[in-house]
Order: C-alpha cells, then sequence, then structure tokens
C-alpha cells in the first residue's frame, strides 16, 4: 500500500499533512509563549517604575536638580501717576550682566536604598563677571521713575534646600550678603537676591560670589550674559551633556571629565535688558545629567524585544532535527523549551538587581543553555543533536551581549545576523524534498 489506511480501507487525510500540522501548531506555541514573554517585560517595566519612584524620593530628600539662574538686576521703577499723585505700585526693569564666567567642581555622591542607587552630588561654583547699564537701549520708560537706589542683585536657584553656605556677593568691591527670596518671579521663581547700591552713570560694574550648593542628577545653567562662560569639572565618568547647547570642549575619562560652554547673546531668543515677565529663559538652559550608565532595568527591556527571534531560532533547530534525524518532538516538549527561553530574561533581571548586569547574563545565559541542553539530550537521545543546541543557544546568547553593548550599532547587527541565520537554514535545507515529507509520513 502506498497510502496508510484505516479499518475501512480509506486514507486517513490528516496523515498526508502531518508536517504542515506540526508547523502550524509549532506556530501557535510561538503565539502563545508571546504572552508569558510580554508579562515578562510589564514586570521589567513595573521593575524601572519602582525604581525611580526611589530615586526620586531620595532625591527629595536630599535636593532636586539645579538650575542656576543669573546673575542679574532687578530694578524697580514707578509705572503709574494721576496728576501730582504717585501711586504705590511698580513694575521692575531685568538687566542682564555683559559677562559671565561660572567655574566649578562637581563632587558626586551614590546613596542607596534597598536595591537601588541614586547619584546626588556637591558643586562650588565662583560666579564673576561685569554688568553695563544700558541707558540708551532700556525699555521705553521714562529714566526719572526708575529707582536706581532700590536696585536688586537676584540669583535664580531651583531648589533652596540645596544651599550649603551663607552667600556673599561682592558688588563694586562692596560686601553684600544674600537673603532668600526674589522680589519678583518674572525671570526665576526662587532664589535669593540683596539690596545694592547702583550707580546708572558708572561705566562697568563688576560681581563675584561663591556658591556651595547641593543637588541630584542633574546641574543646569541659563545662559544670562552678553558672553557666558561655564567651565565644570568632576570625578564622575559618565556625564550626559543636554540642553540648548552642548560644551565647545570637552575631556572624558574614567577618572572623570571637564566640560567648558561659552554661550553668546545672539544665540538665545531674549535680550539684555526688559521690564516685566516678557521673555521666558528656561528654554535657553544648558548643562549635565550624572549618567548612571548600568540601567540593568533599559537594557533587560531592550533584551526582551529579542524573545521572539530566540524562542524562533530554537524551535527551528529542533524542527528541523526533526526533518533531518526523522526524530519525534511533542508539542508540550517544544512548549517546556519555550518556556525555558522565557524564562531566562526572568532570571537575568532577578540577579542583575543583585550582581553586575553583565556576570547575571552569564550566569543567566549558562542556566538556560544548561537546561535546555539536557532537555534535548533527553528527549531525543542524540549526543550529537544536544551538542549542536548547546552551539546555537551560545552562538545566539553571545551575539545578543554583542549586540545590546553596541547600542549604535544594534539595528545593522541584527540585520546581518538574521541574514546569516536564515543563509544556514537554507544551507541545511538546500537538499530537503518538502513534496515527499507528507508522503514518507503516510508510508
Amino acid at each position: 500500500m502506498s497510502e496508510e489506511q484505516d479499518t475501512s480501507g480509506k486514507t486517513r487525510p490528516l496523515m498526508r499533512y502531518a508536517a504542515i500540522i506540526k508547523v502550524m501548531s509549532i506556530g501557535l506555541l510561538v503565539l502563545v509563549l508571546l504572552i508569558p514573554a510580554s508579562m515578562i517585560s510589564r514586570l521589567m517595566r513595573e521593575r524601572q517604575a519602582r525604581r525611580d519612584s526611589v530615586i526620586q524620593e531620595i532625591n527629595q530628600k536630599w535636593d532636586g536638580s539645579q538650575t542656576i539662574t543669573g546673575p542679574f538686576l532687578t530694578i524697580p521703577y514707578k509705572s503709574l501717576y494721576q496728576k501730582n499723585k504717585e501711586f504705590n505700585k511698580f513694575q521692575y526693569i531685568h538687566i542682564l550682566p555683559e559677562t559671565i564666567n561660572i567655574t566649578g567642581q562637581i563632587d558626586p555622591q551614590i546613596r542607596y536604598r534597598s536595591l537601588y542607587e541614586a547619584v546626588l552630588y556637591n558643586t562650588q561654583l565662583k560666579i564673576e563677571g561685569v554688568f553695563k547699564i544700558p541707558t540708551q537701549n532700556l525699555p521705553d520708560i521714562d529714566t526719572k521713575n526708575i529707582l536706581w537706589d532700590k536696585a536688586l542683585f537676584s540669583l535664580g536657584i531651583t531648589d533652596m534646600r540645596g544651599i550649603q553656605d551663607t552667600i556673599t556677593v561682592l558688588f563694586n568691591e562692596a560686601t553684600y550678603k544674600a537673603n532668600p527670596g526674589l522680589v519678583t518671579p518674572d525671570i526665576a521663581n526662587s532664589g535669593v537676591q540683596c539690596p545694592i547700591t547702583l550707580s546708572p552713570t558708572q561705566k562697568d560694574h563688576t560681581f563675584s560670589l561663591q556658591l556651595n550648593l547641593n543637588g541630584s542628577e542633574q546641574l543646569q545653567f541659563i545662559p544670562v550674559g552678553e558672553t557666558t562662560s561655564v567651565t565644570l569639572r568632576s570625578t564622575w565618568p559618565s556625564p550626559s551633556f543636554n540642553g540648548a547647547f552642548l560644551p565647545v570642549t570637552r575631556d572624558i575619562s574614567d577618572k572623570g571629565f571637564s566640560a567648558a560652554w561659552n554661550v553668546l547673546h545672539l544665540n538665545r531668543n531674549f535680550p539684555q535688558a526688559w521690564d516685566g515677565n516678557q521673555h521666558k529663559v528656561s528654554d535657553s538652559s544648558f548643562g549635565l545629567k550624572l549618567l548612571i550608565t548600568a540601567d540593568i532595568y533599559q537594557k533587560s527591556i531592550r533584551l526582551s524585544k529579542y524573545a521572539l527571534m530566540f524562542i524562533v531560532f530554537t524551535f527551528s533547530a529542533f524542527f528541523l532535527t526533526e526533518i533531518i534525524n526523522k526524530k519525534k518532538v511533542h508539542p508540550i516538549q517544544y512548549l517546556l523549551i519555550g518556556l525555558a527561553v522565557v524564562l531566562f530574561y526572568i532570571l537575568l533581571v532577578s540577579i542583575s538587581e543583585h550582581l553586575n548586569f553583565n556576570i547575571a547574563y552569564i550566569i543567566s545565559a549558562l542556566a538556560i543553555t544548561t537546561l535546555i541542553t539536557g532537555y534535548s539530550k533527553a528527549i531525543l537521545r542524540s549526543n550529537l543533536f544536544a551538542f549542536t543546541v548547546c552551539a546555537i543557544l551560545i552562538i545566539l546568547y553571545a551575539y545578543l551581549f554583542i549586540v545590546i553593548q553596541l547600542e549604535d550599532f544594534a539595528l545593522i547587527m541584527g540585520s546581518i545576523g538574521l541574514f546569516l541565520v536564515l543563509t544556514i537554514i537554507m544551507y541545511l535545507t538546500r537538499k530537503i524534498d518538502w513534496y515527499t515529507l507528507n508522503k514518507n509520513e503516510t508510508m
């Protein structure tokens, strides 16, 4: 007989399509395994959100991210009159410095809460520069209404809790003690200020001050000078420069970094003097963020995107073994193998919360490779196939590790890897007559 028949002499039709049914069942298992894979991705994001909330709590108890605005001069002027009687209503002119030079050292600190860590810092800043009163280019205000004797020297600071020492301002060689609070939120919402003696006829007004400030993660500056220069140094090895302007020079090594910015007033969208709240300066902020590069959750989430590829490649290896060596693998065995592949990501996250990410990756990959290799030898009773499965998994995990390290080249590495895998599969199956598989099943 050329075809297998049942007791009534009729050919059993399902046996004709055994290979097709097997491929469809494997495809269905792949789709089913996407459910636990997506649940694991959700778990990773939940752990990441938990980490972020803990870091935010640490930052709030220390001090938040800091943005330094200024210094700038705030000068009141009389805005309303009725006949010869003055109303007690004032508005404010804001004058920015001609030059401002900021130099500083950032000393980072790591604080821990349970499994999580946050980077905090203390910075010692020296701020100095020169004001020039633009008497010819002031807003359309009668200069006799400007109260020069009530001028204020202002400095915006985002989180006032971070101030560690008394701030003493040296203005025109006279010393002033800064007080908390700004008279108006036109430029900054919080900060310090002090009344100064200001003469509109004096050509240059020099200033300098020292600022001892605590903060967390980010340090930003707003370029209020006609020329703003900022130079920072730190022992932190992984800064992320951000904001509207990048440093003109920077040097980063394992021992720390140094960076310098130089911003002109032509680079931003507000003038050197105005009245009221006509301009918002926050869009021009620049600075840096102290990164913790070992972000295990971000790396794990990126890795989880390759779960489908791992499941498909592992199932393909077992399916090709069935075709080439005429050995049978039950769908339940496929399911168990797929669950082992998915389990890798849970192991990775749980171990990397306690150990270095790379070490956690090696331990997790080794555990899953050993599990699947031993299981494949047990169900197929073939040392050669077990060795082949082991080699495939080692190559896949090594390839994935390289991809996750080369973030900028992840796409091209992924494309090349898929091309090589497809080439190998096409080479191994080049002599298989797929039309005869169903017929052989029924012989």
